[in-house]
Parts: C-alpha cells; structure tokens; sequence
C-alpha cells in the first residue's frame, strides 16, 4: 500500500516546518482537531515517542526539525509499514507539505484500509493541508476541503457505534 497527499503553499519551507514542529503540542495549528480525534505523543516529537490518533497507533520513529516527521505503525494495528510529513522547498516563497503512508497490510486491515480508512484518512490529510495552508498565508488559495459523501456516512456511522457517555454519574 502506497498513499501520497500532497499540497503546494505560498509560504517558505521555514514558516512551514515550524508549524510541523509544533505537531503534537498545545500549539499545534496543523492537526484538524476536534473535527478528527487529537493526535498525541507521550514524550513529542522525540524518537521512540508513542501515541497515535484514535485508534490508530504509532510511534515516532526520526524526526527532523523543520523538515520531516516518520512515524511507524504500531504491529498489533495490522499495518506494517510508516506514515511522514515531509515540508519541501520549491522556490523562495513557496513550499509543499506531503503525507505518505507506505506499508503493507495485515488481517482485518486488508479490507478496513480500502474500505474506510483510506477515505477518512485523505480527508483528515486534506483538512491538515486547509490548516497549514491558512496558518502560513492567512487564507486559503482553494475552497476548503469538502468531505465526500462517503466520509461523511462513514463518520455518522462511526458516531452512532460508539456508546453515548452519561455525565453526573447517572
């Protein structure tokens, strides 16, 4: 399994990558929280840092400052494989941010990965890119990212599986 998202922005490498390294922090501008559950990290952005979002687990695995974060999949999640943020420069004001995910898949991941976790994945990713873009620029050179109608049943459904949490003790 191969997935490569990308996104050009009208801001330096720089101002990008010190928004990457701020990923997992109380000033993080670029993970899409609360619209998607909060990406946290036990120890930042430090090798060997474990964490994920939701239920999808893993831990930090290099880190280079301003530049690129790796990540590699926890085993028991039935991905083996990484996921990295990479900032790029293309000139002197204009940068891209690209996610891949490379692996292979495992068990049940063999039919969760195509079936629903590509699709809330790309459009986690491309709510990611929406903030970074707008974090850089102070707009966006696009209409925001649109959920498709899929993710859009997908998230529903997945609202509805989980047990509602009673406050008050009641």
């Amino acid at each position: 399994m191969r997935n490569v998202q990308q996104r050009s922005i009208s801001a330096s490498a720089d101002r990008i990558g010190a928004l990457l390294d701020r990923v997992a922090t109380a000033d993080d501008r670029l993970w899409p929280a609360p619209a998607w559950p909060p990406l946290v990290l036990d120890a930042g952005l430090t090798p060997g840092s474990r964490g994920g979002h939701g239920p999808i687990r893993y831990s930090v695995a290099e880190y280079e400052p301003g530049r690129r974060i790796r990540f590699s999949f926890d085993p028991e999640l039935g991905l083996d494989g990484h996921h990295e943020l990479v900032v790029t420069e293309e000139g002197p004001e204009r940068s891209r941010l690209t996610h891949t995910i490379a692996g292979t898949t495992r068990g049940r991941m063999r039919i969760l990965w195509p079936l629903l976790i590509r699709w809330l994945h790309e459009a986690l990713m491309q709510d990611l890119f929406d903030n970074a873009e707008r974090a850089a620029t102070g707009r966006l050179s696009r209409r925001p990212a649109r959920w498709s109608l899929w993710v859009r049943l997908l998230r529903r459904a997945g609202r509805r599986a989980r047990p509602a949490v009673r406050s008050g003790g009641r």
